[in-house]
């Protein structure tokens, strides 16, 4: 059943069926499967005179996600038609934003540090998806940042990531 595109929800078009996304699960959570059941085999999988070796549940567990793994995949293959819409472009824009920026706060993370890459994904999550002016984004963004450093760092003395700005300070 196609939903109705509604003007105020912008690009309602699907790009990407429940059936096409269940395939890409189905067969991600194969890959795992495969994965865990070649390093528990590695780590050994059969019962000794003492019990189970390390592997030997973990083993079987991972056989069962396999097996349930190709089922699911079978039967998702065997379906017609795209089925349901699963995301629209609307949907899929909405995801990036938040999606992206917080890839690059992982990547950036490790060359500026924790609190200055802190600061700028608040900021910038504040100024450009919240529309709120620029000043009270920088601001939250700094004293968000601030509040981190003086309570991770100073009071509780733990190790966090730290950039170049926090070095040039001495920590």
């Amino acid at each position: 059943m196609a939903e109705e595109a509604d003007p105020a929800q912008g690009d309602a078009s699907a790009v990407v069926g429940t059936r096409s996304a269940d395939i890409v699960v189905y067969l991600m959570l194969l890959a795992v499967a495969v994965l865990l059941g070649f390093d528990n085999w590695r780590t050994g999988m059969s019962w000794e005179a003492d019990g189970p070796q390390a592997g030997y549940f973990p083993f079987y567990l991972s056989v069962l996600l396999g097996a349930a793994s190709l089922y699911g995949l079978a039967y998702k293959l065997a379906e017609r038609g795209p089925g349901e819409t699963f995301v629209t472009g609307e949907q899929l824009r909405r995801v990036m934003q938040v999606f992206v920026p917080t890839l690059l706060f992982c990547v950036f993370m490790q060359w500026l540090g924790l609190y200055v890459a802190s600061f700028v994904l608040i900021a910038g999550f504040m100024w450009l998806v919240g529309r709120i002016a620029l000043w009270k984004a920088l601001l939250t963004g700094f004293l968000f940042s601030l509040i981190m450093f003086i309570t991770f760092d100073i009071a509780f003395d733990v190790i966090m990531p730290k950039g170049p700005l926090e070095a040039a300070f001495g920590y």
